[in-house]
């Protein structure tokens, strides 16, 4: 069997994806984000009790057009820091051509390389006719099926207010050629102090897929802003040797204010 590696991003994708056959799923529309949207992120990392800069991540938004149908061009890239490449060294790229009006993905890139294992995933969606095509084949998916980042965006969307602590929202997300049946727990709304600053927030853990990296189960734990926007705000989990925090660190062109923040640094 195949040895997967699972990366921020696919971490990140696992407890953003929140679509399922419903149709108050399938029928959501953008409010959150906007061409121009950039989000950047600062990965921490503690094997020995003190958080040390290991990395960065971010993703960007840009409108563009793809067989004729509008789309948000959606990159992430994944960096770890030179002087910690020689114990385990990341270049990801993740991009995710998502159409505008229904914001579910049409075609979605995966380029990794890290710690020495390199991949290449190209995955063309039919909506219509609930496909994926891959280098490998031709797959049947489900339903409002998301990709790992397109999943993140779509996501922002949902109304979080209609849940109650402890529900637990199923997604599925195709991945490495295969559907993942996955799900999230709602924690509800805390006030959190990251590295940027102090914000009010909405709190899951989600149930993510076992990987090289990050353990299988609940967890992680994720906190995105509890306003109009919706960012992931900080990120923290155990990993294979020490844990992971990652906070946002910068923005540029959100669509709304971001009221959730309470106080800078």
């Amino acid at each position: 069997m195949k040895k997967k590696v699972l990366s921020l991003f696919v971490a990140v994708g696992s407890w953003l994806t929140l679509t399922s056959a419903d149709d108050d799923f399938c029928n959501i529309r953008n409010t959150t984000f906007v061409d121009g949207e950039n989000i950047t992120y600062k990965i921490f990392y503690n094997a020995l009790g003190i958080y040390l800069d290991a990395g960065t991540a971010s993703f960007t938004v840009t409108k563009e057009t793809l067989n004729n149908t509008p789309v948000f061009h959606i990159v992430g890239l994944g960096t770890s820091n030179s002087s910690y490449d020689w114990i385990f060294k990341v270049r990801d790229r993740y991009e995710s051509f998502i159409d505008t009006t229904t914001l579910l993905p049409i075609k979605f890139i995966r380029n990794v390389d890290e710690g020495g294992y390199k991949f290449y995933e190209n995955v063309t969606f039919n909506q219509q006719t609930n496909s994926a095509i891959t280098n490998k084949g031709v797959y049947k998916v489900p339903n409002c099926v998301q990709d790992v980042l397109s999943s993140i965006y779509y996501s922002r969307n949902i109304d979080f207010n209609k849940y109650k602590i402890g529900d637990k929202i199923p997604f599925t997300m195709f991945l490495d050629n295969e559907i993942h049946n996955l799900y999230i727990k709602y924690y509800g709304k805390e006030t959190i102090k990251t590295r940027y600053g102090k914000f009010k927030a909405i709190k899951f853990k989600p149930l993510l897929i076992k990987g090289t990296i990050f353990e299988g189960g609940e967890k992680m734990t994720v906190w995105v802003s509890d306003d109009a926007n919706h960012i992931p705000l900080r990120i923290e989990s155990p990993i294979a040797v020490g844990k992971i925090k990652v906070d946002m660190m910068m923005y540029k062109n959100l669509r709304n204010s971001l009221s959730s923040l309470i106080k800078f640094r």
